[in-house]
């Protein structure tokens, strides 16, 4: 018979918990595309890398379950069901970021996403802190029947389930719900870039671009040099990202590290400092994009054409010259280069467009619903 005293420290346990993995959860899932570049980095790590296509769907699973079970704990749902697959998880997590922590050290374990940053070591500690709580919470419910479901329950459920999955699966769709990262709305890229340098946060060095390429009939990827030519021969090599290296640390996502280039050399203060508005429009990929993105991409570059307000295309695909896009019967574009992970910070879509004015970003928006008034 469980005494009154350990009912009480049990629910605490059980709203604490909750919480945290609601939170937890909420701050991945708004930004699924950020989750999926975490996995991807721990699929690499630890030899993987076959899985990495199924990253985003695992991101949004991933994401909707925690934001899932912190609901159901919180509001008391299936208390012993869910205790039992918190306690997996927060094993098998307690695990993973030891082996962050010592083994196979790691930057950010992604716990939190992009809204709060903690070093493997303090990810580790939390996860102690709240894995004692979790058995706690299991211990109280344990005498439950784990599939007795009533009708509410059913019915919380079900309204849980949706809105954690819709949530991932919209802002996958769509851009992040909340902005964490330094490119939001009402930032000024050019400004910052240069408060870091006056503030001496960070020095730019000489970078040198890696690009990616993987083996068509291997699958194996392999890095090259601009200077290296083997990686031109499109039949034997297809294009998956360029990296920006410098001296001091690889692909870095700071503010600093934003460079916009082609073979006539850095354009980044030309275009991030056009005076009035301009639109970047990011692709990942050309050859992979939908028609319904290269639709939406025509009538932006016509209407601008119109309006006289200037275009660009960023793309982290290597271009070997200056080189312009047409999209069905719109103007050329002048296309120009930028790491592939800067632009996914700046820009959490595969294709998409980020207006600016004055220097100063206006809006974000996936090639899906460009709404740009």
């Amino acid at each position: 018979m469980q005494s009154r005293r350990f009912q009480i420290f049990a629910a605490v346990c059980r709203i604490i918990v909750g919480v945290f993995f609601a939170f937890s959860g909420f701050v991945k899932a708004v930004d699924p595309w950020g989750t999926a570049l975490k996995v991807n980095e721990y699929l690499s790590i630890y030899g993987f890398e076959e899985l990495q296509p199924a990253s985003m769907i695992f991101s949004i699973w991933l994401c909707g379950a925690e934001l899932m079970m912190g609901l159901m704990l919180t509001f008391r749902v299936r208390t012993r069901l869910i205790s039992i697959f918190a306690l997996l998880s927060m094993i098998f997590f307690t695990v993973l970021t030891f082996l962050s922590a010592t083994w196979i050290p790691v930057e950010d374990c992604g716990c939190f996403g992009d809204a709060l940053k903690l070093t493997p070591w303090e990810t580790f500690l939390k996860n102690l802190v709240i894995l004692p709580m979790v058995v706690v919470v299991w211990l109280r419910h344990r005498h439950q029947r784990i599939l007795d479901f009533s009708r509410l329950e059913v019915a919380l459920t079900c309204l849980f389930c949706t809105f954690a999955m819709g949530l991932g699966t919209y802002c996958y769709y769509n851009l992040p719900l909340i902005d964490f990262l330094p490119y939001k709305v009402g930032a000024n890229i050019y400004a910052m870039i240069e408060e870091q340098h006056d503030t001496g946060q960070e020095e730019m060095t000489e970078e040198e671009y890696v690009l990616i390429y993987r083996n068509r009939r291997t699958g194996k990827l392999r890095e090259f040099t601009i200077e290296d030519t083997e990686w031109q021969d499109e039949s034997k090599w297809e294009w998956v990202e360029t990296r920006v290296d410098n001296e001091s640390s690889p692909v870095q996502t700071l503010v600093s590290e934003f460079t916009i280039t082609d073979v006539e050399g850095n354009a980044t203060r030309e275009i991030l400092t056009h005076a009035g508005d301009i639109y970047m429009l990011c692709i990942t990929s050309f050859d992979k994009m939908s028609e319904r993105c290269r639709e939406n991409f025509s009538e932006l570059v016509e209407r601008a054409e119109a309006e006289g307000t200037a275009v660009v295309c960023l793309t982290p695909q290597p271009l070997r010259e200056v080189t312009y896009h047409t999209f069905g019967n719109s103007e050329p574009v002048r296309c120009y280069n930028i790491d592939a992970t800067v632009m996914k910070t700046m820009l959490r879509a595969e294709n998409g467009v980020v207006w600016l004015r004055d220097g100063v970003i206006q809006g974000k928006y996936n090639c899906r619903n460009i709404d740009i008034e």
